[in-house]
């Protein structure tokens, strides 16, 4: 029985202590801050990210270097006899792509995985990858297995202002000019592998209310006929400097879905963050092998 390792990027949300905790090895998409490079959780803190943010700062992503990747790759299968990969959606980011032309050297031993998530619900696709290494699936096994899986999660996300996603060219100049003029407060969904606006509202309480409703339908309509091995599982995510209003969400969340497992709480992993800037808040709803409720 072959010996499988996980290897995904710092897009889930495990900071480097957790993925070292768990033995999984992890890479860092670069950001590129007036022209010089950082690594969130190397050379690049929470609070240094948000105020260069805040400044006029010029601030991007750029697609981790394959050589990088390939290295760490190199590095995990000293331990392993094969591993897969899990990197950010290939809606979101070309890494799949690249790194799946990249596995072609590895004659079988590097299965890359297109699992069409970010954030909290791709950290809990790395840990169903790793329960599934530890029953013994083999690494084009869960591969199969987390692609089959991979709509089974749901995201809708809060930004106060459209002015980050105006600069990420994820809406237009003059759209995010309206949006400020009339303050308006979009919520954004990720069904699969692409940022999608869902609602418009004016208040963050609006904001709150549409999401946690949309959450609602989606257990009533989506994730209704899960299998008996799988459980629903609520996880929120942010990139609140203050957690005031985080907190209350968060109250509000477990109230209103009293009896769902609130898996994980986290600050938005920051190559998210960098569209969505400061005081966004997600709520997202995933199908979850039991035994990974019960293990983690």
């Amino acid at each position: 029985m072959a010996k499988v390792g996980i290897v995904t990027d710092n897009s889930c949300g495990l900071t480097a202590q957790e993925a070292q905790k768990l033995n999984i090895k992890m890479g860092y998409i670069p950001f590129l801050i007036n022209g010089e490079e950082y690594s969130e959780d190397k050379n690049l803190t929470q609070e240094l990210f948000y105020e260069k943010l805040n400044s006029s700062a010029s601030v991007s992503t750029s697609q981790p270097n394959q050589e990088v990747i390939k290295s760490i790759w190199n590095e995990a299968l000293k331990e392993y006899d094969e591993i897969v990969y899990i990197p950010l959606s290939s809606g979101l980011s070309s890494t799949y792509q690249s790194s799946e032309f990249s596995s072609l050297e590895y004659n079988g031993k590097v299965q890359v995985i297109n699992n069409k998530r970010v954030s909290v619900t791709l950290k809990l696709a790395v840990l169903e990858a790793l329960e599934l290494a530890k029953q013994g699936k083999s690494a084009k096994e869960i591969k199969q297995i987390l692609e089959n899986n991979a709509l089974n999660a749901t995201i809708y996300i809060m930004v106060p202002t459209l002015k980050y996603l105006k600069k990420g060219g994820r809406v237009t100049p003059a759209a995010a000019a309206i949006g400020s003029l009339l303050n308006i407060k979009p919520v954004l969904q990720i069904q699969g592998d692409k940022l999608d606006a869902y609602a418009k509202v004016l208040t963050i309480k609006q904001a709150k209310s549409k999401m946690i409703n949309a959450i609602k339908k989606d257990i009533e309509t989506r994730f209704i006929n899960k299998k008996p091995n799988q459980t629903i599982v609520i996880s929120l995510a942010h990139s609140c400097l203050d957690l005031k209003d985080f907190n209350e969400f968060k109250q509000e969340v477990e109230y209103e879905f009293n009896g769902y497992p609130i898996m994980f709480s986290d600050p938005l992993p920051l190559s998210i963050a960098c569209h969505t800037g400061p005081g966004a808040i997600g709520l997202t709803c995933c199908l979850v092998d039991n035994k990974v409720v019960n293990n983690y």
